[in-house]
């Protein structure tokens, strides 16, 4: 083409432009961009005005979803404005053959939202970057309808190898939509978290277990998505899938009961780190640890010892810290028959009563007081008992019932009260001797 036809053309094309922008329809659809974004204007102030969320920033130490909502309650005007000037477009184009005006004004507009959403949303300025060079230029092409050309030519340029068609869209679309999705992902994975180690009617391990279960069910969410953005058949993945977890549930049986158990454990809040447990075998110990698989007693001499889950699903056990610290515990002892008991009642209370860990005084319920009482009559004496309460595991770390013990024996003796122990008569005859039989 010489230069005298390329200057023609571009003359031509200048001369169309001036036309269209001194058709009287070109004013008409300026002015229904000013309404357009006069109401957007309008709409956005109105919900930012009776929404109390959107009125001012939450402070740091927020809900991050709240946070989030809040920025993007900037982004209510733009949307607005978009969505006025779609229904506007779509209404000039059955009235009149000409809508450039909206068209233009609808898709610099998208732009500007695109831009928008990524300075209130995005905070990392590597992605945000990435966004603006990679996003933009495909709303761009979208908006003047190229895009739709430019996929079909990418779709045109393939390599065939046996049954695999790889072609330079589907190159493109895996890394551009991929990286999307990691983004999303990482950032879905984090903000799940700080909402879920905030809940705090959650004990923390419960808090950590869950999290853990929401990023394993989001990491299988966003993989099935980009196998599916890959163009990956599922179904034959499913098939492949059940088959492989037939072949593992039989080898892997205990281990998944146990996991399941020790999700059923979480969420019934049976157990939890502090509790005192007894299993029917008499083992006892404090759980430590609870995780997963297995629970971690820590038992009075301080060894650890760990329970598979599955044994406080299917056995019973006792939990003594389950619903409160404090615990009631009774020491026996004997008197001789001669001792004044109702004197002796009232020492051993008092005695006890004195003990630092040994929950004691007026101000408790009468049943939660130190108690002494009369428990048989034995062959050498009677035997007593005292119960207590106690903050706390009578184990040892608390020795609480030898030390007892070593009161109640200190409380007799400085009485001059005794302890009866068992005596035999013995009596030795000469061999000579008569004896009645």
């Amino acid at each position: 083409m010489s230069e005298s036809n390329v200057l023609q053309e571009l003359n031509t094309s200048l001369q169309a432009l001036i036309q269209a922008s001194v058709h009287p329809s070109t004013y008409s659809q300026i002015g229904i961009i000013v309404v357009a974004y006069a109401l957007a204007y309008l709409i956005a102030s109105t919900i930012k005005k009776h929404l109390p969320i959107l009125k001012s920033p939450p402070p740091p130490e927020a809900n991050p979803i709240r946070a989030l909502v809040f920025r993007c309650g900037k982004l209510l005007f733009p949307i607005f404005a978009i969505m006025l000037l779609r229904m506007s477009l779509a209404f000039n184009e059955l009235i009149a053959d000409n809508g450039w005006v909206i068209q233009t004004a609808f898709g610099i507009a998208m732009l500007l939202l695109f831009n928008s959403f990524i300075n209130l949303i995005i905070t990392n300025k590597f992605v945000a970057s990435a966004f603006r060079w990679i996003g933009m230029p495909i709303l761009f092409l979208h908006v003047i309808g190229a895009l739709d050309d430019i996929v079909t030519l990418l779709e045109s340029m393939s390599v065939e190898l046996g049954n695999i068609k790889v072609s330079a869209y589907g190159v493109l679309r895996t890394l551009i939509f991929g990286s999307l999705l990691f983004w999303l992902g990482k950032v879905s994975n984090s903000t799940g978290k700080t909402i879920i180690r905030k809940q705090e009617s959650l004990d923390f391990r419960t808090r950590e277990i869950v999290a853990k279960l929401f990023e394993i069910a989001l990491f299988l969410v966003f993989v099935l998505l980009l196998l599916q953005l890959m163009g990956i058949n599922l179904t034959a993945l499913a098939v492949f899938g059940g088959a492989l977890g037939v072949g593992l549930g039989f080898g892997l049986q205990a281990i998944a009961s146990n996991f399941i158990s020790g999700v059923i454990i979480i969420f019934d809040r049976s157990l939890s780190v502090g509790d005192f447990v007894e299993l029917e075998g008499g083992l006892s110990g404090t759980v430590t640890e609870l995780n997963m698989r297995s629970t971690t007693l820590e038992t009075f001499d301080g060894k650890d010892v760990v329970v598979p889950n599955e044994k406080f699903i299917t056995s019973s056990f006792t939990n003594w810290t389950h619903k409160n610290d404090k615990q009631r515990y009774r020491v026996d002892f004997s008197v001789a028959y001669k001792t004044d008991v109702r004197q002796l009642v009232e020492l051993i209370k008092n005695a006890v009563g004195a003990h630092p860990q040994v929950l004691s005084g007026s101000d408790l319920p009468i049943e939660e007081q130190p108690d002494c009482e009369i428990d048989s009559f034995g062959d050498n004496g009677i035997n007593m008992f005292v119960e207590f309460w106690m903050k706390g595991i009578d184990d040892g770390k608390n020795r609480v019932g030898g030390d007892l013990l070593l009161i109640i024996l200190e409380t007799l003796q400085h009485n001059g009260i005794d302890i009866p122990f068992p005596q035999r008569e013995v009596r030795i005859y000469p061999p000579d001797t008569h004896r009645d039989e």
